[in-house]
């Protein structure tokens, strides 16, 4: 599915991701962790488009998108979410998700202006697709609210809503449990594994390590921008260098 080659990405005299190659299998759960400031982050914006790497390439189903714009990438089926969720706060959740979904519409201004039956009908299925998608995350019961009135959690899961509008193959996943409490946690765990179970691929970066062990099929851990380790959780949670460089402060942290 996803293919990462000696990809590397400076700016000025920082290097904040160091010659990392990686593969994620399609249909699985790969996560992405490591401290502050490891390169997580940069490394997806540079899978998702939003900057160009130094060097190295992107292979996305087999296919070289390196240096293609983001959103050149997200009609080749790659989505993401953000640490922190954007929405349009005066607009409604469901007319939030039809904005999604216009990645994949083909009107143009002639069709505004003429009031098209291509317009007319792109119109309806994305109002579709966008009440589809709040149904599968479980955010029915807000469609017609306005944004600016849902909770931390329901913000998320609208998040979620919006990257599936965009019909995606790959799915990333940026501190997806950020800033709700341990309940909402496992149910945006359970979220994370419905959206794989209809075949779609995802990959986190998340610091809720419960959450991670018990959710990925693999993980990489990125330190200074460099690949220090991947492997199972299990092979992770085993790892002495990762345990150093990671997992103690996390468990000297959580002791605390």
């Amino acid at each position: 599915m996803l293919e990462i080659q000696s990809l590397t990405k400076r700016f000025g005299g920082l290097t904040a991701v160091h010659d990392v190659s990686i593969s994620f299998e399609k249909g699985k759960i790969n996560a992405i962790i490591g401290p502050n400031g490891a390169g997580k982050t940069t490394f997806f914006n540079l899978i998702s488009g939003a900057i160009r790497p130094t060097s190295g390439k992107i292979l996305f189903d087999g296919n070289d998108v390196t240096g293609l714009r983001a959103d050149q990438v997200a009609q080749l089926g790659v989505s993401r979410t953000f640490q922190t969720t954007t929405l349009f706060d005066r607009a409604t959740v469901l007319d939030n998700l039809i904005v999604g979904h216009r990645l994949r519409t083909r009107s143009g201004l002639m069709d505004v202006i003429l009031g098209s039956r291509r317009l007319k009908e792109e119109e309806r299925l994305c109002r579709e697709k966008a009440a589809e998608a709040l149904d599968f995350v479980g955010l029915s019961h807000v469609t017609d609210r306005i944004a600016a009135d849902i909770s931390q959690e329901e913000r998320k899961r609208v998040a979620f809503a919006m990257a599936l509008c965009t019909e995606p193959k790959l799915l990333l996943l940026d501190e997806p449990a950020g800033g709700v409490n341990p309940e909402e946690t496992v149910g945006l765990a359970q979220l994370i594994q419905k959206i794989v179970a209809t075949g779609l691929t995802v990959c986190l970066i998340e610091h809720k390590m419960d959450m991670i062990m018990s959710l990925a099929d693999k993980i990489m851990v990125l330190n200074y921008g460099e690949k220090i380790a991947e492997g199972t959780p299990a092979q992770i949670r085993a790892n002495p260098v990762v345990i150093e460089a990671y997992l103690g402060s996390e468990s000297e942290h959580a002791e605390a």
